[in-house]
């Protein structure tokens, strides 16, 4: 086992220091005594059937007493209820192990915990530390959350034999027959607004009532330090997979994320109000956000004030979700200086995906990707939206959605902010659409910089309400090309080395009274049947083409 701290520079070979302001920071991993202690010592059953949650408990107790140590799990299938880690501990899963949640409600109490940025009563749980120094999971075992007992399914996201498998095991429908829940207290939670809040007038009868309702997440670290998860598959989990919650010094490498691609909230990793982050070599295939940074939600949010800040993403794999690198949209305490780099997207619905909305607040900044490889997106290679909706992104089959009002409203702490990215070495090999942005009137995104990129799709780029991007050396292959960039209320846009499929219609709509400042350099726009159209209010006068 680890014998002594390892202290982590947040150094990438491919990111230049001068564009990181101050110091680097150091993230420091857990070290652990050498005394282990087999959960079968306190006497687990690996049958599968007997629920070990009080034999498990009292093993990370018994080495808790002695100061720490590997609480050590065999191989087998191994049935609990809620595991609480404590200082000190490193739960080693050997392979061939798992931790089989059990499916049984009652083991999981109601506890004060926090769900999408809010303070919330949850379940509790299956793996969960509060104020925990020095923890890990590490091994090749497999942690299971056994979530197809918790999570409504959308009968549009299974084909007509898994709908009709999944409604004659149980459960019960919503009234148009389209959603199907766990049970009665499911489908009552589902109805109601925010039915998690905690309010005076809410007793513990009414949130038994809708107990069901409350999923939890499959782990969640709440204020600690010196965290290692290391080599583990974490699946199925009721909602959200790993969550730490403000915590420090996270080391997150090698692990395998699974949940299926329908499943409600179930996204890879969500990484809260955290400060000294490294996730690498990993690898996620769920049915929500695979790399999430978030950092609460709204008023509450800010009132927490804690940025998730100084984080390096590496070397990662995702699959299905609905982004492989994403930031929101609960990102209301901020979002600083985060590394990105040599991560491959396979069929996510997004690739790089920042959300937030109007209420958020929050800044976001100082967000650094290169080397990121995709393929086969439904949706966007690249997104900024605040109009983020709380909808996944690609849409189903005959699904309807309006487009936002636009109108202007005040700058208050309540106006989101996303600036100050750099991103570049982008690839993509098949998406609906290269990049789109879309700003608020009175907040635009801003100071983004694109550079080397191919990207394959079938439209291009639009970009409503942004100010200061920067595409440099940008390769739009796109079906689509009437326009292959279509520019609304924007400024101080430069277009510099872009290029384009040959026979383009048109290359460049420009619509709006406040387009304006729009350069095209270095560009050879002969092939485009049509160089530039303006809509609007937009003139002759927005854009200077060199």
């Amino acid at each position: 086992m680890m014998k002594k701290i390892f202290a982590l520079c947040l150094v990438a070979p491919c990111f230049a220091t001068a564009q990181f302001k101050g110091p680097l920071p150091v993230i420091k991993s857990p070290v652990f005594k050498k005394d282990t202690l087999s959960i079968v010592k306190t006497g687990a059953v690996p049958d599968g059937n007997t629920l070990n949650t009080k034999s498990i408990n009292a093993a990370i107790e018994t080495l808790t007493k002695r100061g720490g140590g590997v609480v050590y799990v065999p191989n087998g299938l191994w049935l609990t209820g809620p595991i609480v880690l404590k200082s000190n501990i490193n739960l080693h899963l050997a392979a061939g192990a798992t931790l089989l949640f059990t499916k049984d409600f009652n083991q999981y109490p109601l506890v004060e915990a926090n769900w999408e940025g809010l303070q919330q009563m949850r379940n509790q749980s299956p793996i969960s530390a509060t104020n925990a120094t020095n923890i890990a999971i590490t091994g090749k075992g497999i942690v299971d959350g056994n979530g197809d007992a918790w999570r409504m399914v959308k009968k549009d996201k299974l084909t007509e034999s898994q709908w009709k498998r999944l409604v004659a095991s149980g459960g019960v429908l919503n009234e148009d027959k389209k959603g199907w829940y766990p049970s009665e207290k499911a489908l009552k939670g589902s109805k109601m607004s925010n039915p998690g809040a905690i309010s005076p007038e809410k007793d513990a009868a009414f949130f038994n009532s809708i107990k069901d309702f409350l999923r939890p997440n499959l782990v969640l670290l709440t204020g600690c330090k010196q965290i290692l998860l290391e080599g583990v598959t974490f699946q199925n989990s009721p909602a959200w997979t790993l969550h730490p919650l403000m915590s420090e010094h996270l080391t997150v490498r090698n692990v395998n994320v699974k949940n299926p691609w329908y499943a409600q909230n179930g996204d890879g990793i969500d990484v809260e109000s955290c400060k000294n982050v490294l996730i690498e070599n990993s690898v996620f295939d769920v049915g929500d956000d695979g790399l999430c940074m978030k950092s609460g939600r709204d008023a509450e949010g800010r009132k927490r004030g804690m940025a998730t800040e100084n984080v390096i993403i590496r070397g990662c794999t995702v699959y299905a979700s609905h982004g492989g690198f994403v930031i929101g949209s609960e990102m209301s305490g901020g979002v600083k200086n985060v590394y990105v780099s040599n991560c491959t997207f396979i069929g996510s619905d997004v690739g790089l995906r920042f959300k937030t909305t109007r209420g958020r607040g929050g800044v976001v900044e100082n967000i650094f990707i290169r080397d990121i490889y995709m393929k086969d997106l439904p949706g966007d290679a690249i997104l900024f939206d605040m109009y983020y909706a709380a909808k996944d992104p690609v849409p189903l089959a005959g699904e309807k959605r309006e487009l936002p009002v636009i109108e202007t409203k005040p700058v208050s702490e309540a106006t989101p902010v996303f600036k100050n990215f750099q991103i570049s070495n982008i690839y993509c090999n098949g998406a609906d659409r290269g990049v789109f942005v879309r700003g608020l009137p009175e907040m635009p995104v801003k100071d983004i910089v694109m550079e080397n990129m191919v990207l394959q799709a079938k439209k291009g780029i639009e970009i409503q309400e942004g100010n200061g991007i920067t595409f440099k050396n940008v390769h739009i292959i796109s079906d689509e090309t009437e326009p292959v960039v279509d520019i609304i209320q924007s400024s101080g846009l430069v277009f510099d080395k872009f290029n384009f499929k040959k026979g383009a219609s048109l290359l460049f709509r420009v619509s709006g009274d406040r387009s304006k400042d729009i350069q095209i350099k270095n560009t050879d726009a002969t092939s485009a049947g049509q160089k530039i159209q303006y809509e609007l209010g937009a003139s002759e006068k927005s854009v200077s083409l060199k």
